[in-house]
């Protein structure tokens, strides 16, 4: 029998929640601090314990998941752990397209894609010199919003850098990413594509909740101005989001080009969960500055199915059972290689 794999991280527990609804056998790769934590729930059959997540390149890991015929899930924690270099030798079968994952690591090459699926992105800045109006400063990876920073000039830009990296939040040698900042109302769009059905499906909008700049917002102006800190994107949780219907035409064109793009850039192209993640003007336009190539953490506020899947499915349906529901297909169906690298 096929087993769900995963990383004892992220969107673990919805993962292989899921996995268990569907029958399957669920296997998590544990960090030995996180043991305690992930013993506590019983639809996880097999815990492998390793001292780091990148143990899963080693033997020992590897014959685990491969005599179970396992399918490793890949969240954002494989993704901030590992290089696309690492991920890319990954012998167990992976769900999705493991190449598409060096394509959101690199902001570049984000970017580019980005273009390529005609979304709306905000102008990128390649010099701070040229740093003329509020931009935001970002790493590059799967950094969960730690270390951006919002500048204005280029001396506002180089002196919260430096003092980041003073703090040990970033290093002096890294890359960092900038580009124009996009107001509005925050939107990360959660997509399922299937390669077998051929089809997109809109899962769910959730919010993210970043700290401590959202804690900046509840203090005075006055001593807003006296604080010496550089606020963090840090994300601490997520929150449900329902947008207008006469918004969802617009949604599903976008999430369809996003995976037309795809197939043409990075073969087999975007299989499986995705998010475009932007915002809403006041005039309604979405602009978009990021997409995750994988499960986003957002889906955890719907491990009982979201508003959107409610008319899909008529039952409850998470991201993590319905990449389960996926492989179980492939299986049955003998059409694995269509929905794993």
């Amino acid at each position: 029998m096929t087993a769900i794999a995963t990383l004892g991280s992220h969107c673990s527990l919805q993962v292989l929640k899921g996995a268990k609804d569907e029958g399957l056998k669920t296997i998590l790769i544990c960090e030995k601090k996180r043991e305690r934590l992930y013993r506590r729930f019983p639809f996880i059959d097999e815990l492998v314990i390793v001292d780091s997540f990148k143990d899963v390149l080693e033997q020992k890991c590897r014959s685990v998941l491969e005599q179970n015929d396992a399918v490793l899930i890949p969240h954002g924690t494989l993704i901030a752990q590992m290089s696309s270099e690492e991920i890319e030798s990954i012998k167990t079968p992976i769900f999705g397209n493991k190449w598409i994952l060096r394509w959101e690591s690199d902001r570049e090459m984000k970017e580019k894609l980005m273009r390529e699926a005609s979304l709306p992105v905000p102008k990128p800045v390649t010099n701070p010199k040229d740093i003329n109006k509020l931009v935001i400063v970002k790493r590059q990876g799967a950094a969960g919003g730690k270390g951006y920073f919002m500048a204005s000039n280029e001396d506002d830009y180089n002196k919260k850098r430096d003092q980041l990296i003073s703090e040990g939040t970033i290093s002096k040698d890294e890359t960092l990413y900038i580009q124009e900042y996009a107001a509005g109302v925050l939107a990360y769009l959660q997509f399922f594509y299937s390669p077998l059905k051929e089809e997109l499906e809109f899962f769910g909008v959730d919010q993210r909740h970043e700290s401590d700049i959202e804690g900046l917002a509840r203090i005075p102006s006055e001593q807003q101005l006296k604080s010496k800190k550089v606020p963090s994107f840090n994300v601490i949780g997520n929150s449900p989001l329902v947008l207008r219907e006469s918004l969802l035409d617009e949604v599903y064109v976008m999430g369809e080009n996003f995976v037309e793009a795809s197939k043409r850039i990075v073969a087999p192209g975007m299989n499986g969960p995705f998010c475009i993640e932007g915002v809403y003007d006041e005039n309604a336009r979405f602009t978009s500055f990021e997409f995750s190539a994988r499960i986003v953490a957002g889906s955890n506020i719907y491990m009982d199915g979201s508003p959107y899947y409610s008319l899909l499915f008529n039952e409850s349906m998470s991201m993590g059972r319905r990449i389960a529901m996926e492989v179980k297909t492939g299986v049955e169906t003998n059409q694995m290689d269509k929905i794993t690298t």
